[in-house]
């Protein structure tokens, strides 16, 4: 996990990712100061604008978020079958800690929300935003070992997958069975022409991807679903850095766009929260207590006690790179929900529009806490590892 051994394509993820952290926080306070501004409703109606029948809003959550989507399942299959995840022993422990980082928040805020109308909420602080993540790692520099970044890039990479996985099981409320149908059977398609055909140009993929997110959106399954989906049927190179690889090809065309224009409309459109005056009791809610206390702690104490007891029991062991001090910085930079938890707050309370709004002042609250102490925490202690790794 030595940055001589780290791809040129996991390189160029990183750095785009880090760039666009940067680039959410201006655009979060943007969208902040516009939303609380003398003209704060026109900005909120302006994001209701409808073109073809969705709201500007619904585009950009629907439409460019599958793009984004598309991305982190592409980044995804490059790891598992030739990165940083493509052997048994570097996947598990990020996998672990993954796994610990969804459940651990997800029982403190149902603690705090069990049999309300807030339990919805629970998958709320489940994800991780790789983009500010790596931001605070690119401020830490060479403070910090590059296993670090793999293995942070690794665990929020399946925590997003995971969230995708809940969304469609848990935040699906109407199933129209035949798009369902039509959606899976454009997926077999293209995974026929891939596996089968040895078709190598994207124009069919991408073509296909698009019809198929559409039967998605119909089918009630949320459609950026679809770009997970999409990613897995695109023809794949296992050599490293392949150039001629159709996945390779379309993974660097996305970095950029996604990074600069896709995340920033995002952070736009559904970070314009209104700071009423009774914002400080919002914060106060069951809900919003389940969401900022599911990020901060539920986060660290997930990824510590999984990655502790897989350890512990020699299911796995940590990086010679890392010692246990890094992993606790990283699961405590895990904290950082912002999109994913944004993203699932809407779907979560859909037609609350309070609800909505309480949830994202708490998201926004718990994620900038969980990035100072992040920060705090790896600029004290992340350093070269003293104590022998594997051993807590």
């Amino acid at each position: 996990m030595r940055p001589s051994h780290l791809s040129k394509t996991f390189q160029a993820f990183v750095d785009s990712e880090k760039s666009s952290g940067i680039l959410l926080i201006v655009c979060t306070g943007v969208s902040l100061l516009a939303a609380n501004s003398a003209g704060g409703a026109e900005y909120l109606n302006w994001w209701h604008t409808r073109i073809a029948s969705l709201s500007l809003e619904h585009w950009i959550n629907d439409a460019f978020m599958a793009i984004f989507f598309l991305l982190i399942g592409l980044e995804l299959e490059r790891e598992l079958k030739s990165g940083e995840l493509s052997s048994v022993q570097s996947a598990l422990l990020p996998f672990v800690a993954a796994i610990g980082g969804i459940v651990a928040p997800a029982l403190i805020h149902f603690s705090f929300n069990a049999g309300t109308p807030t339990q919805a909420g629970a998958g709320i602080p489940m994800a991780t935003d790789i983009a500010f993540a790596l931001g605070v790692l690119a401020i830490l520099g060479n403070r910090i070992p590059a296993a670090l970044k793999v293995f942070v890039v690794a665990f929020a990479v399946i925590d997003d997958l995971s969230a995708i996985v809940i969304i469609a099981v848990f935040y699906t409320a109407n199933i129209a069975l035949g798009y369902l149908a039509g959606a899976l059977a454009v997926w077999l398609i293209l995974y026929a022409l891939n596996r089968l055909g040895r078709v190598m140009t994207l124009a069919p993929y991408l073509l296909g991807g698009a019809l198929m997110w559409f039967l998605m959106l119909k089918s009630g399954v949320h459609a950026t679903v679809a770009g997970v989906m999409l990613a897995f049927a695109i023809p794949y190179a296992s050599r490293r850095d392949d150039e001629a690889s159709p996945s390779h090809k379309l993974e660097h065309l996305l970095h950029k766009p996604v990074a600069f224009v896709i995340l920033p409309m995002f952070a736009l459109a559904n970070t314009a929260v209104v700071v009423g005056p009774d914002w400080a009791h919002s914060l106060t809610s069951a809900n919003s207590l389940g969401i900022a206390a599911g990020l901060v702690l539920g986060k660290p104490l997930g990824v510590m006690v999984l990655c502790y007891v897989a350890v512990a029991t020699g299911l796995c062991r940590l990086p010679n790179d890392l010692s246990w001090r890094h992993l606790a910085g990283a699961g405590i930079l895990g904290g950082i929900g912002f999109t994913m938890s944004i993203f699932i707050a809407n779907l979560a309370f859909g037609g609350q529009p309070d609800a909505i709004n309480a949830s994202k002042m708490a998201i926004l609250a718990g994620s900038l806490t969980a990035g100072i102490m992040g920060f705090l925490w790896l600029t004290l202690t992340g350093g070269p590892p003293s104590d022998p790794p594997g051993h807590p």
